[in-house]
């Protein structure tokens, strides 16, 4: 019986069945071939990639890259995929159009908190755009990054700037190294208004540099080539020892804040008299809000103090460096600082009559961003950008370093020239895609209103009280502007100068 209902079936249909398997493959690839393809770019080799031609200076290769395979491209890292962009429509695509498909991160494998609680802690790098997330950053813009709270900070930062005002010039006629004083100011700033308390001995600090160092250490090894990250089923081995490395750095930094924030919670709790409970500072407001545990804290202060240090210091000592190159800039800065300022020292009220000392600020960061290729982003979902396929989990780095030396939208890009802003409308708010030294979109650095401020403070501080010179007469037309990339661009020779005090340098007693 059931041989004669096999007999009875056509043979047209009994081919198809056969053929189905095959007919299936075809259109399942022919469903694939209409998405965009993937951007261009180099061939990549197997199990390398093309690791051995972005890994000794990522930030240069990453530039070329672009100017031959276009303002989208792709290349391999090992098994991680990174897709380049370097032109402003590019960036709107990310960082506006896709912003909430290209909103998570690679949390690079050295970071000491990678368990799922402590990730979310990061403001930076917490790789998911999650609740967890979004609340901790209101937590932050609301006690430190706000217009209101900006504005209450405004006296700490002018002492701490008078205090760096006071160190300089008990050095007269000895060399300074910029970046460490900046450093110890800028950080003498934050820890205040984070915790309260001086973190550091600022003089020991300028001296030695220990701080500044450990946090050099830190952000130059959280972008260090790591087989970790190239190859994700290795990282529980920690082949290189970064991660051991990393962690001891962070034990050395943050061995004492544990202590503060004890000594904190034990004030709060017991109501002592000389605990003011309504000055809150954002300790007081991660404490308030009993949804943080020490360890969580200490994650969020240790990134939120590198990175306004860090890259705080760096922009300045690059002003410094481009108006030591430039005389006939230093002129103008000075002399409308002399003319703009009325009392003994500068105040935060005052930096709104600098347009000059703003245009040097702004055209500093044009040529050297503090994160040249902003902190990459990671793709939650496949999505596409400029007819190019970016698959989920893709790495995205948005080249802003190249997008403010592009000669299509800036006029002699390598020369420092701060009038391009005097009468321009630009801004690094995170709306002119040509210009995005904070980044922009859902990702954007939260803390560009505070370091909008303290900032040109600083610098205003530097050139109104003192004038500079380089020791032995050295030509400022030969000085080095190479520069080292971590997280944020440094300069690669630290800047050294001689300050001579001016006439209208106020006594101690007048901070």
């Amino acid at each position: 019986m059931a041989e004669s209902i096999v007999m009875e079936i056509p043979k047209p249909f009994l081919l198809l069945l056969l053929l189905l398997p095959v007919l299936y493959f075809i259109l399942k690839n022919l469903k694939h071939s209409k998405s965009p393809p993937l951007p261009p770019g180099p061939y990549p080799w197997p199990i390398l990639g093309n690791l051995l031609q972005v890994l000794n200076n990522p930030l240069e290769t990453l530039t070329k890259l672009g100017q031959t395979y276009g303002p989208v491209f792709t290349i391999k890292l090992g098994c991680q995929r990174v897709v380049g962009v370097s032109s402003p429509a590019a960036a709107i695509q990310i960082l506006k159009t896709e912003d909430r498909l290209l909103a998570g991160r690679t949390v690079p494998h050295v970071l000491p908190a990678q368990n799922p609680e402590l990730n979310s802690q990061y403001i930076g790098w917490a790789a998911e755009y999650a609740e967890s997330w979004k609340d901790l950053r209101t937590v932050c813009r609301t006690h430190i990054f706000s217009s209101k709270a900006i504005e209450s900070q405004a006296r700490l930062r002018e002492e701490k700037a008078m205090k760096m005002v006071t160190y300089i010039a008990s050095m007269e006629g000895k060399p300074v190294k910029i970046v460490s004083v900046t450093f110890a100011a800028v950080f003498d700033m934050l820890s205040q208004i984070f915790l309260s308390v001086d973190l550091i001995n600022f003089e020991q600090e300028v001296v030695d540099g220990w701080l500044n160092r450990l946090f050099r250490d830190l952000v130059e090894m959280a972008v260090m080539p790591n087989i970790s990250d190239f190859y994700p089923i290795l990282s529980r081995f920690d082949i290189q020892g970064l991660r051991k490395k990393i962690v001891k750095i962070h034990e050395k930094i943050c061995s004492k804040w544990e202590g503060i924030i004890e000594e904190r919670r034990e004030k709060k709790r017991g109501d002592h008299a000389d605990y003011n409970s309504e000055q809150q500072d954002l300790l007081d407001a991660l404490i308030s809000n009993g949804s943080f545990s020490n360890a969580q804290i200490i994650v969020l202060l240790r990134e939120l103090l590198l990175a306004g240090s860090d890259s705080s210091a760096a922009t300045i000592e690059w002003i410094m460096v481009e108006l030591i190159r430039s005389p006939r800039c230093m002129k103008i800065v000075q002399e409308e600082l002399a003319r703009e300022i009325s009392q003994g020292m500068v105040t935060e009220s005052d930096l709104p009559k600098f347009p000059y000392l703003q245009a040097c600020f702004k055209e500093t960061l044009r040529l050297h961003p503090p994160a040249p290729l902003l902190i990459p982003r990671r793709a939650l979902e496949s999505c596409q950008v400029m007819n190019y396929t970016i698959p989920k989990d893709s790495k995205v780095q948005v080249n802003v370093w190249a997008i403010g030396r592009d000669p299509e939208y800036w006029k002699d890009p390598l020369v420092f020239k701060p009038e391009r802003f005097l009468d321009s409308s630009l801004e690094f708010k995170g709306n002119d895609f040509e210009y995005l030294p904070f980044g922009s979109g859902r990702r954007m650095c939260p803390g560009m209103p505070m370091a909008s401020k303290q900032v040109p403070l600083v610098l205003a501080s530097l050139l109104h009280f003192f004038d500079w010179s380089l020791p032995y007469e050295q030509n400022p037309e030969n000085l080095s502007m190479r520069a080292k990339y971590g997280l944020t661009l440094v300069k690669e020779e630290p800047l050294i100068l001689i300050p001579k005090i001016k006439s209208i340098l106020p006594h101690a007693n007048e901070q």
